[in-house]
């Protein structure tokens, strides 16, 4: 198994990739922005995992406590012996309710973008699950990427996506990414998607505006990121965070507002900001069950059951391919 991970470690040449086009082009804009993926180096998901805690922060609690109440129901249908692959794995946590409820799962392959992150997470679940393959794959699963499926290319194959994730996507980008996720499960695979509902906006803007601050300190660390792997010269005392609801789009903006005007170098460009101008660094859109129906409609799927916490602000959702 050791000798497994590293191989899909060593795959990666590094962290990343083809990124510095996108954050030219995202900056290059008239609404500056940069990928979200940029937060989960080790600073940030450790950071992101401080968040899921906050008593702001419903998300977490609310998806946990669905898993708990409904798990054997979505192992039931999920049926034994299923390779479980989870995209965007971070420390691993809400799985292991899923892999405690399946039957005799025969592999599971987590992806993540954060090499340290993902290889700690991986080695605590095998250590708990010692007759579980677990194959780990430092990864932008939003990028292509080889699965390590050769040797299970008989199970059934379940994408697990927890977490309102999905929501980071644009709504045409959610059907793309679950377009590909169908292609990865196959015909007789299936979805296992978290997603945020439509809620009271003072509810989204407390989760996003921490009074502990550690929602500033992740945004702010992307900045870290880019002046660490990109030799980028952003000042992260001349930017603030702020998180706001775009009710028009139904979605949380996460901003890095520049306190002042100043110039950025990023590689040979340099970009200039205004006082309050904004950078967006994350979406995270809120949906009703309906609109997401057809979202994954759009991409070749049809929900087969929906869970809810008793305040309908959020759902798991078990996803098959539409039969015609």
């Amino acid at each position: 198994m050791n000798d497994r991970r590293e191989l899909e470690l060593a795959n990666r040449t590094t962290q990343w990739d083809d990124t510095l086009a996108e954050i030219v082009e995202g900056l290059s804009g008239p609404q500056k922005s940069l990928p979200c993926k940029l937060f989960y180096d080790h600073e940030g998901s450790l950071l992101f995992d401080r968040i899921c805690e906050l008593p702001e922060y419903y998300l977490t609690r609310t998806e946990l406590r669905i898993m708990e109440c409904h798990v054997r129901d979505m192992a039931s249908l999920i049926g034994p012996q299923c390779a479980l692959i989870e995209y965007g794995a971070g420390a691993c946590h809400k799985v292991r309710l899923l892999l405690d409820a399946l039957s005799h799962p025969v592999a599971y392959i987590p992806i993540d973008i954060s090499a340290d992150h993902l290889a700690q997470a991986a080695t605590g679940v095998e250590l708990e699950y010692p007759d579980l393959d677990v194959l780990p794959v430092c990864a932008d699963y939003t990028q292509p990427h080889d699965l390590p499926l050769a040797g299970v290319s008989g199970a059934r194959r379940i994408v697990y996506f927890p977490g309102s994730t999905i929501g980071n996507f644009t709504p045409s980008d959610a059907t793309a990414f679950l377009r590909n996720a169908k292609h990865v499960v196959g015909s007789e695979g299936g979805v296992l998607v978290g997603l945020d509902l439509e809620k009271e906006p003072r509810i989204l803007t407390d989760a996003y505006n921490d009074a502990a601050g550690v929602t500033a300190q992740f945004n702010l660390n992307i900045l870290r990121v880019l002046n660490r792997e990109f030799d980028t010269t952003f000042d992260l005392d001349q930017f603030e965070h702020l998180a706001v609801y775009d009710e028009a789009n139904r979605r949380i903006e996460m901003r890095l507002v520049s306190r002042c005007e100043q110039d950025v170098a990023v590689g040979d460009r340099r970009f200039s900001f205004g006082r309050g101008e904004v950078i967006v660094t994350e979406y995270s859109h809120k949906y009703a069950l309906e609109q997401f129906a057809q979202i994954a409609g759009d991409a070749g799927l049809a929900v087969r059951r929906v869970w809810t916490d008793p305040d309908g602000h959020f759902s798991v959702q078990l996803l098959e391919e539409a039969r015609r």
